[in-house]
């Protein structure tokens, strides 16, 4: 049954889903999307809210950039309304400093889940935590307009919200090293040839074409794209021949589903 109804619309995120398709829309355009400790907690809100059926979740930004990372308020004395401020993180002990940044964090993770295949459709800026939260996607669509810098190292901090893991493995260490010392900006073109984005747009199709790739990976037998995320996201921490005994295993699940003798 198709809703447009907002499952959840607040601080800065709204969730719509139709049919299988979730999309979750950063909407905070006349801040270029910027995000805050309270947009982490809608983000992970919206990821427990998500109903069984979906299977494709687009996240996107309203306006002309997806986000352009951290909101500046945090870096002042007095920080967010309502929040502690980060000088007053730093200055709590070192568990509750890490499970505030663990929350934070939370915010991204739920995106790399495996029964779900998860789109970034970016336009304009992805800046620090916009660019990791296209990153913590599993597939990116791009618009020719977008620009893609990780500025943390460059305000003395490091990217913290779950960017460096698949940075590394999109670009390799070297690159990832590079975008992330200099905090460059890197372009749709670049994006492409290096890997982080999967497909390159005009603007006015971003949308259009995060719809066609949501549509194709839907093509897919469910069961099987969900064994098939699993095994590509683990093949890099494992051996050959780890890999090639999950490949068998996983096989064996399908066959025997098929054959309607699974579980």
């Amino acid at each position: 049954m198709t809703s447009l109804a907002p499952v959840l619309d607040k601080d800065g995120v709204r969730l719509t889903v139709e049919d299988a398709v979730a999309t979750v829309t950063l909407t905070l355009p006349a801040k270029r999307n910027a995000q805050s400790p309270a947009l982490w907690r809608a983000l992970t809100e919206a990821g427990r809210s998500l109903p069984g059926s979906v299977r494709v979740v687009v996240v996107r930004g309203e306006g002309q950039s997806f986000s352009a990372g951290l909101d500046r308020q945090a870096f002042t004395p007095e920080g967010f309304d309502g929040e502690p401020s980060f000088i007053d993180l730093a200055r709590g002990s070192d568990a509750d400093l890490d499970a505030a940044i663990a929350t934070y964090q939370d915010g991204f993770v739920w995106l790399r889940r495996s029964d779900i295949v998860s789109i970034a459709a970016v336009q304009g800026h992805a800046i620090g935590a916009g660019f990791q939260l296209a990153l913590a996607c599993d597939l990116r669509v791009v618009a020719s307009d977008a620009q893609f810098a990780m500025r943390e190292t460059s305000l003395g901090l490091v990217p913290d919200l779950t960017g460096t893991h698949p940075l590394v493995g999109l670009v390799g260490y070297a690159r990832a090293l590079e975008i992330c010392a200099t905090g460059r900006f890197v372009h749709a073109e670049e994006a492409e040839r290096t890997g982080l984005a999967n497909l390159v747009v005009p603007p006015g199709e971003l949308d259009a074409a995060a719809k066609d790739l949501a549509a194709a990976l839907l093509a897919a037998p469910r069961d099987a794209l969900i064994e098939t995320k699993a095994l590509l996201q683990g093949a890099s921490d494992c051996s050959f021949e780890a890999q090639r005994t999950a490949e068998r295993a996983a096989q064996a699940r399908r066959l025997r589903d098929l054959a309607g003798l699974g579980d």
